[in-house]
Formats: C-alpha cells, structure tokens, sequence
C-alpha cells in the first residue's frame, strides 16, 4: 500500500479582518497577477490593497467576517481523502495561494509525512497561468525550500473530465427545475474574469472555460436550450474577457428571460458566489426586471466531483509524464502557448 499525500491548491481568503488587506496584497505582489517588474509590483500591490481593503471588508462582512473557502477546501479534502483510502495511505494536505495555510508551511507538513509519492491537485478545473500555474510555481519553490524531493507529479486542468461535468450538470438541471416554468429562462455560465491582454498572450482559461460549458449542455440533453458563457469580478481599468455578467443581465432583462445562473469555474462557495452571485447581481437582475433569478450552488463535495477527482488522482499517478491534463493527452486547442503541456513543464 503506498503512502500518498495529495496537494489541494486554492486562492485562498482572510481567516479575520485584519487579514483582509494582507491577503490583497499577497494577491496583488504575485507576478502572474500584475506582470510588472518586483519594485512596481510591490508598490502596486501596497496601493491596491489599501485602496480595494475597505470594500472587500464590506464583503467579507457578509461572511462573518471571513472567507468560508479553507473550511470547504477541508471538506472536499476530507471527502477524497476518504476515496483514496480504499487502496492507499493516504492524506490531503491544502496549499492556498494568498493566505494561510501557504506553500511554505504545507511543503514542511508534507515533509514530515514522508510520502512515497506526492501528487499536486489544483481546485481550478480550468488551467491558467494566473491560478494553477502561479500555484504550482510556488509550491515547487517552497518544497525546494523544504527539501521534500519525493516523486513528484501534478495536474494542470480537467476542463472536461466526467466527474466535475457530471456534478456541474447534475446541479444545474436541479437549478432548471427551481425556475418559474412560465418565465422562459437562459442559462448563464458564469466564470471569474481575466485581463484581455493575458488571454491573447496565450493563456487557455477562456478556451477551456468554455469547452467545460459545451460539455454541461451537452451532458443535460435539453433541446434548444438557451444559454451563454460570462465572465465576473473585474478589477482595474484594463480591458477584461467577456461578455461580462452583468451585460448578460441586461440582455436577459431586454429579452424578458430569467435566469439560472451556474458557477463554472468555482468548485467551492466564496466570495464571487456568495456575496457577488447571490446579492450584487441578483440586486442588479430585480432592478433591470430580469423576470427570475436563480443561482446553481457549486460542486462542493457532491458524489459524482469527488470520485471524479479521484479519478484524476489515479490518472495522473500512473501517467507518462509529470504533468497530467486530467483527462489524458493535451486537451487545450492549438495556438493556446501558455498551455503547461505545450511548454513541456
């Protein structure tokens, strides 16, 4: 029986309210972030955390004052950990990205389990440079750090595997069901945002966020199904992807549909779909008329997203390469430079 340790990576949220504006900055300092050189980035990330502290302490107020992220992640940790069991020894350890616990600390928990392999699990389904990439750059900086160099093997995506499309789509046909059945409605995929710029550079997030929303549609089996892709939480003044959120808003309150709204890159209820999905956007449908708002929970530790990413596990252990795409072979199109398996990483 090996002795295996599973690595979750995740953004990470404030544990109280003074950490509000450290893990802004922590956010903001990240290169993958603002691509600026280190003495920018860092005066940036201070002017950025101290102006953006205040509203996100009003959001996290919402919460309890707190993010409810690492308490999930623990959940879902608990929940695989409990598959993988059946066959291995085996324990799951969280990284997050911009507040504790961090690489660092995790790299020495690791360590001191003494694993035969380890196998690095992102909670982004979809791949980029900003999320996955960043995380898994700095947990192979920290394990370095920490002298952990046992096998090591990674996931970089599972766009499309069964499991999270399975449990996606087993949520969002209850979600239909929830909705007025004398209100026609659209179903709107809703995903985090990014820079334009970052997108045309190559990175595959948008491509394979929207091969994830093909896939649920598909998998539901409903005939003329009305539905788009969006994108939320932009910050800045640059140019983001989109069609954003609320453009979608108004074009269902205009077209007099409602809406069920599914998070389809969040595995885990935080911020964006708890204060930003289930208050400022509905507040913004009920005052365009948008005649019907519902919000599609996320995976969370459903069945069928559990078992799939334990599937990804065993995948990626008994793969040919050290990066594994989940679901076999490179999954993101031509073209797509930023893709990890097309840089060979």
């Amino acid at each position: 029986m090996a002795r295996l340790a599973v690595v979750f990576f995740n953004l990470g949220g404030p544990d109280r309210p003074e950490a509000i504006r450290p893990f802004l900055f922590n956010l903001f300092n990240d290169p993958a972030i603002i691509r600026a050189p280190a003495p920018i980035r860092w005066l940036l990330a201070h002017f950025i955390s101290r102006k953006r502290a205040p509203v996100a302490k009003t959001i996290y107020e919402h919460l309890g004052g707190k993010s409810p992220l690492l308490d999930l992640t623990r959940a879902q940790a608990e929940a695989l950990r409990e598959q993988l069991c059946k066959t291995d020894e085996a324990r799951v350890f969280i990284a997050m990205r911009y507040w504790h616990p961090m690489s660092d600390e995790v790299a020495y928990e690791v360590k001191d389990f003494d694993p035969d392999e380890i196998v690095l699990l992102p909670l982004y389904p979809q791949f980029s440079t900003t999320t996955s990439g960043s995380s898994l750059e700095d947990w192979h900086r920290a394990a370095r750090a920490a002298g952990l160099n046992k096998p090591t093997r990674a996931v970089c995506c599972y766009p499309l595997q069964a499991g999270w499309i399975e449990a996606v789509a087993d949520l969002t046909r209850k979600g239909l069901q929830q909705s007025d059945n004398h209100v026609k409605q659209r179903l709107l995929f809703s995903a985090h945002g990014l820079p334009k710029k970052i997108v045309e550079a190559g990175d595959p997030y948008q491509w394979q966020v929207e091969q994830t929303c093909a896939a649920v549609v598909a998998a539901l089996g409903v005939a003329d199904l009305d539905w788009a892709t969006c994108y939320q939480s932009r910050v800045g003044r640059l140019e983001w992807i989109g069609p954003s959120t609320e453009m979608e808003l108004e074009r269902a309150a205009r077209d007099r549909v409602g809406v069920v709204i599914v998070p389809i890159a969040f595995v885990s209820e935080h911020s964006e779909t708890l204060v930003e999905l289930d208050i400022e956007y509905r507040e913004t449908a009920e005052a365009l008329g948008v005649p019907g708002y519902v919000r599609v929970p996320a995976v969370g530790t459903h069945e069928a997203f559990i078992q799939g990413l334990r599937d990804v596990v065993q995948r990626c252990r008994t793969g040919d390469r050290a990066l594994d795409s989940g679901t076999g072979g490179r999954v993101c199109a031509a073209g797509l430079v930023d893709c990890p398996r097309d840089k060979g990483k």
